[in-house]
């Protein structure tokens, strides 16, 4: 796990996914407020208008590089996007849809023409069999109520086809 602050670095120790003892609401207020003097930009919490802007953008990428994806949420600090195998690599869409997300928002005046909206930190989980890609679907559509968001509906969003299964169904 890469801190790219050395401030950050000072403020706690990085760890990599859920520490077994959570961290109460309010020491992640205070760490939060520690650590905002530390910060390039202002934290940015998606409301409505640039959750709508960042789906859109999201749709853009898909289209133009012809991407399926089984699954997405845009909350209101992260994204959650289940795309099937492509010839792109994951850190590569990272960075189309970190591109399309700032320069959209960014174009209707939703933030400053300088904010890169997603983080530079991202994480690629790759599932290779229909039952983990059907758990990880359900585990995106339920963060919306998770977030106390109404469901969010896609256009570019595929129903699975247990891919890479799914030619042998057809035969």
């Amino acid at each position: 796990m890469k801190v790219y602050s050395p401030q950050l670095a000072r403020l706690a120790e990085a760890h990599f996914g859920r520490k077994p003892r959570q961290p109460s609401l309010a020491e992640l207020r205070a760490f939060y407020k520690r650590a905002r003097r530390y910060l390039a930009h202002d934290v940015l919490w998606f409301d409505d208008a640039q959750r709508k802007g960042v789906a859109e953008a999201c749709a853009e990428v898909i289209l133009r590089h012809r991407l399926t994806c089984y699954a997405c949420a845009v909350l209101r600090n992260h994204v959650h996007l289940l795309i099937c195998k492509h010839k792109l690599k994951g850190q590569q869409m990272h960075r189309l849809f970190r591109e399309a997300a700032k320069d959209k928002l960014s174009a209707d005046k939703l933030v400053p023409a300088d904010h890169p909206v997603f983080s530079a930190d991202v994480l690629d989980v790759f599932k290779s069999d229909p039952s983990s890609v059907q758990t990880c679907i359900a585990y995106i559509e339920g963060n919306f109520a998770k977030h106390g968001l109404a469901p969010g509906k896609y256009e570019f969003t595929v129903p699975y086809d247990r891919w890479p299964f799914h030619k042998r169904l057809a035969e």
